[in-house]
């Protein structure tokens, strides 16, 4: 039976209930006593506390004097401290005051009955306020059934959505294994052709090399041989002090044929197969010249002057990155990672110059490799996306994966706060400033019976001299999705009400949701 239907016969019953007089079904019973506790007040019988403190006879109660520890005697009266008084409140909520109210010139109770020995002029109001309070249940139960319709609405379009992700996700996976043949294929062909290009280069590098050390040889022969008849003796080795490693007169005729292989003197092509015993050890005059250490200057000490070239205000801050989301990490692949590029692999070198760039093939093989690998990457990091959303806790039955990837704001006097679901909470000044983080997306964290009223957010920026900053935000029935309002109960722990038909319950009937929310 819809609930359109009970509200057109229950709506009547109500209402005539919260306008009827109530002397036809009224109780006798003590003043200020409840329905429920009529059965503890039997005339003529004596009266035990509530709290079995004493028992009294019955024309104690309510004598305006108290007898019981809990104040149970007296609840018409305010004789006791710890009394209480029962608003019968008949057309509206029936209701407990406490008894210091009763006859203090206060009406409390809607139905006046509190103020009936003080002169209080008094109204009866319970049947304005029982017909508002109707009027607002009336509202709260349109919305709670539209909000409702509209969740149904937003479980079918999930479920819709995530199989056209599970089928997305296939397909995107099937063009990564395509993509892994293809890639393993280019993989060979361009390693070898770089391969073949760095072993030229090597070898370009070699020739280089012989060719500085020849021309080096020749030019310490011509510094070696002094009387420059063609030959290097060993008189003359002996001559050059540099060629003596202990810098000591310990330098013989003996050591010195040993440089030259044996034998007195060589000449320039002998001089070649004994150049490298000599040219680890003898540094030519200009060389030495060239590598002497350059005097440097000693630094003054630092003085007070100092500060006033370097004011405070002009050292730069180390900036705080710890707000920054770093997305690369997760486009990174272990398996698959983009080679060097050539200039990369490039030396500098002022003696060998820099490699040369690759042959236009070569180069064709790398270009069209870090496209399939990056074209992978790229598919890889959709597809992990696509795989952390389909296993995302959205709910029951996915109710609020349309929160997914949306953000909702709310502008206040100081502030514009953002609420991106699953995502984060922050915080951003109205006239300019810098935004901070109240936190990420932590866990769903309502009662056990209704889990998914609340979303935590958790490790926002920390406080000055406190805790990080974390955001509950707590969900109620509403046919929009939007945020209502914030506030900062603790320091650095703040509160949204945030409205979604999302959280909407199914409403068995209209007189089940009027007896939810209210007892009238």
């Amino acid at each position: 039976m819809s609930c359109q239907y009970h509200q057109h016969l229950l709506l009547p019953l109500l209402l005539s209930l919260l306008t009827a007089g109530v002397s036809s079904v009224e109780v006798q019973r003590p003043r200020g006593v409840s329905l429920s506790n009529r059965q503890f007040y039997e005339e003529g019988k004596p009266f035990t506390c509530l709290d079995n403190s004493a028992t009294i006879p019955f024309d104690r109660v309510n004598d305006d004097y108290c007898d019981c520890k809990d104040g149970s005697d007296e609840p018409g009266t305010a004789a006791c401290p710890n009394g209480s008084f029962y608003c019968t409140n008949a057309g509206f909520r029936s209701s407990f005051i406490p008894s210091s109210r009763i006859n203090d010139g206060i009406c409390d109770c809607c139905d006046t009955t509190d103020e009936y020995n003080s002169g209080a002029a008094c109204q009866n109001t319970c049947r304005e306020l029982g017909r508002k309070e109707m009027e607002s249940l009336e509202k709260m139960a349109e919305i709670a059934k539209e909000g409702y319709r509209l969740k149904q609405l937003l479980i079918q379009e999930a479920k819709r959505g995530l199989e056209e992700k599970k089928v997305t996700k296939k397909d995107l996976e099937d063009k990564v294994e395509a993509l892994r043949t293809v890639k393993e294929t280019a993989e060979q062909p361009e390693k070898e052709a770089k391969e073949r290009h760095l072993k030229a280069w090597e070898d370009q590098k070699a020739l280089i090399r012989m060719e500085k050390d020849m021309a080096r040889m020749a030019e310490v022969f011509l510094e070696l041989d002094d009387d420059g008849d063609g030959f290097v003796s060993v008189a003359e080795l002996l001559s050059h002090s540099e060629l003596n490693p202990d810098s000591d007169d310990s330098f013989t005729e003996a050591e010195a044929q040993v440089l030259l292989g044996g034998v007195d003197k060589v000449d320039t092509v002998t001089f070649e197969a004994v150049w490298n015993n000599i040219k680890e050890k003898y540094i030519s005059e200009a060389t030495a010249d060239t590598t002497a250490p350059a005097e440097t200057p000693q630094e003054e000490p630092f003085s007070d002057n100092d500060s006033e070239q370097y004011p405070e205000d002009d050292i730069p801050e180390e900036e705080d990155d710890d707000d920054e989301e770093d997305d690369d990490d997760e486009h990174d692949d272990g398996d698959y990672k983009t080679p060097p590029t050539p200039t990369q692999e490039k030396k500098d070198d002022d003696d060998e110059g820099t490699m040369p760039p690759y042959d236009q093939e070569t180069q064709d093989l790398i270009d069209d490799y870090e496209i399939i690998v990056c074209f992978m990457l790229d598919l890889l990091f959709v597809c992990r996306n696509l795989e952390k959303e389909i296993s995302f806790d959205f709910g029951p039955n996915s109710e609020f994966a349309y929160l997914y990837s949306q953000c909702y704001e709310l502008t206040t006097s100081e502030y514009i706060y953002r609420l991106c679901p699953f995502n984060r909470v922050s915080q951003k000044p109205k006239y300019g400033g810098s935004e901070t983080n109240l936190g990420t997306w932590g866990k769903w964290a309502g009662p056990e019976d209704n889990i998914y009223s609340v979303m935590k957010y958790e490790h926002g920026t920390g406080c000055w001299q406190g805790p990080n900053r974390s955001t509950t935000v707590k969900l109620t029935c509403g046919k929009e999705t939007v945020v209502t309002s914030t506030s900062e109960p603790s320091r650095c722990e703040y509160l949204m009400e945030f409205i979604s038909p999302a959280i909407c319950q199914e409403p068995s009937s209209l007189e089940s949701y009027f007896h939810e929310h209210q007892e009238l």
